[in-house]
């Protein structure tokens, strides 16, 4: 998607030091909303026609794009959750490596919201190492869900993820392809 690769080359930063992509002037911390339904329109282009009953996400930075995906899609979203809520009953559980913070965190979603009867997509902000994907797969496959695709807005190729989901097998589309960060801190887009 040519508007989300010229944004990051315009206002992204990158550390090459650690490998990392900082977009959160507008993806993930401030966010321009009309970029996000642009990307949300691309997501429900690419997604209309797989038969999906459901989007999921994790908390917090894929919320948006997903939110914004269902409502063109006119679809349910629901957010995997960092924290257990006394408001919820019984529970998928996980774990997720979270890159940014450099720890493992309990992943969890309410079991009414995710059943074997749904058909997701599930629609993240970056794909990395696949961590948070391989999280996903994991509480789908206990509440006997499928799988059909997953979105990302950036994905850092030089990470893994990729190869991660292909090796299970999901298709997955990245809007962004960030193929290097160059020693300089400049980012190389595919």
């Amino acid at each position: 998607m040519e508007e989300l690769k010229n944004r990051i080359l315009k206002d992204g930063k990158a550390k090459a030091d650690g490998g990392i992509v900082l977009v959160n002037g507008f993806l993930n911390h401030q966010l321009d909303p009309k970029l996000m339904m642009h990307c949300a329109e691309e997501f429900a282009r690419i997604f209309k026609d797989k038969g999906i009953n459901k989007i999921v996400t994790i908390e917090a930075s894929g919320i948006a794009p997903a939110i914004l995906t269902g409502y063109l899609m006119d679809l349910p979203v629901v957010f995997i959750k960092k924290k257990l809520s006394s408001t919820m009953g019984e529970t998928w559980q996980s774990w997720v490596r979270s890159f940014t913070r450099n720890e493992k965190v309990p992943v969890c979603v309410d079991r009414r919201f995710l059943t074997a009867d749904d058909r997701v997509v599930f629609i993240d902000d970056f794909l990395a190492g696949g961590h948070a994907a391989g999280s996903v797969i994991d509480i789908c496959r206990q509440a006997g869900a499928t799988i059909v695709a997953m979105g990302f807005l950036v994905e850092k190729s030089f990470s893994g993820g990729g190869d991660f989901l292909r090796g299970h097998g999901i298709p997955y589309h990245s809007l962004a392809v960030v193929r290097r960060i160059r020693e300089d801190d400049s980012i190389e887009l595919e």
